[in-house]
């Protein structure tokens, strides 16, 4: 099941990969699939519906449960953070205040890698950060604010 689940989720980065105008070829470089799955899955084959039902619900959790559980469906980092990048329905604008001392916690914690030091500053690519607000879990200055932008929901 949970393979089906995460075909599910490359099902909806393909649709969202073609929205974009990319050609099957450059999604399936993109998503590191064959171009067969890509059109299967374009013109809804081979693919359960109650699998892409469930994808669509698991774009719907938190930020931080939708990366969760997509890591444990993919068990690759790279992959979790392609899927999370392209499927992601929200945008987050991150700021780090003064108050940060450049300890790196936040670096480590962050597994999309929206996060750099600078000096003794965190910087955060807010362009890469899903918005599950681990880094700022584990802030022990609280410096860090991630805000919700506007933006259209997907599905």
């Amino acid at each position: 099941m949970p393979s089906h689940i995460a075909s599910g989720l490359k099902y909806l980065a393909t649709i969202e990969l073609k929205k974009d105008g990319l050609s099957q070829k450059e999604i399936a470089e993109e998503l590191s699939i064959d171009r067969s799955t890509v059109s299967h899955y374009l013109h809804g084959r081979n693919l359960s519906w109650n699998s892409i039902d469930f994808a669509k619900t698991i774009t719907q959790l938190s930020p931080k449960d939708f990366l969760l559980l997509t890591q444990r469906l993919f068990k690759n980092i790279d992959e979790t953070r392609k899927i999370m990048s392209i499927c992601k329905n929200k945008d987050y604008l991150a700021e780090v205040s003064d108050s940060c001392i450049g300890c790196g916690l936040c670096v480590d914690s962050c597994l999309m890698k929206a996060i750099n030091l600078n000096g003794l500053k965190a910087e955060i690519d807010s362009i890469k950060c899903c918005g599950c607000l681990i880094c700022k879990d584990d802030c022990p200055t609280d410096s860090i604010k991630i805000l919700e932008v506007n933006n259209d929901c997907k599905y």
